[in-house]
């Protein structure tokens, strides 16, 4: 049984020592350098930088619209790629976006911003779908809306109860009396 063993662990050693010499001798030399540069650059993501990331329009009119243009450079030394650009809500609208930037070019994208309100201030969030390492990048705007001079007054809510103060002193109701001849002191509902 030893012997066996001794031949079958003999007969692996061989084949495996001749399949990894067969295996070195089919690599390339060119293979060699352009996975060791795909491997260098695998963590080489491209760096967003932006000439500013919040955009306050001030005291705005009620459904006036306004828009503002967002700045970005490539800093990084990939190809970035803008995929998306959305916001929160309806009334923000990003559009025009550059989507693809080399290192060291710059791109931008408009906001459109439709604010309606009733004297409050607003913000908005737009969000980036890109190729940078953390995948999406945020930019935001806000505004004080001011109330619409023509909007109707709502008038204050009626309640059904009336309100009773308790420390008032309770009024005695009225007494009726009949002032027909024969019905002196009677009343009569």
């Amino acid at each position: 049984m030893k012997k066996v063993i001794l031949g079958l662990s003999a007969l692996c050693m061989v084949a495996f020592t001749s399949c990894k010499e067969d295996a070195a001798s089919k690599i390339k030399s060119e293979n060699i350098a352009v996975a060791a540069e795909r491997d260098a650059n695998a963590g080489d993501f491209p760096v967003i930088s932006f000439d500013k990331t919040e955009h306050d329009f001030g005291t705005i009119e009620n459904g006036t619209p306004v828009e503002t243009t967002f700045k970005y450079e490539n800093t990084g030394n990939s190809m970035l790629v803008v995929s998306n650009i959305k916001s929160t809500c309806g009334c923000t609208v990003p559009s025009n976006w550059t989507k693809e930037v080399a290192p060291g070019e710059t791109g931008e994208f408009t906001v459109k911003f439709n604010g309606k309100g009733n004297g409050n201030k607003v913000s908005k969030s737009v969000t980036m779908t890109t190729n940078t390492e953390k995948g999406k990048e945020i930019v935001k705007i806000s505004a004080f809306v001011e109330k619409d001079p023509n909007a109707p007054v709502k008038a204050a809510p009626q309640t059904a109860k009336q309100t009773v103060n308790p420390l008032a002193t309770p009024v005695a109701a009225p007494t009726k009396s009949s002032t027909q001849p024969g019905h002196e002191g009677h009343n009569h509902d």
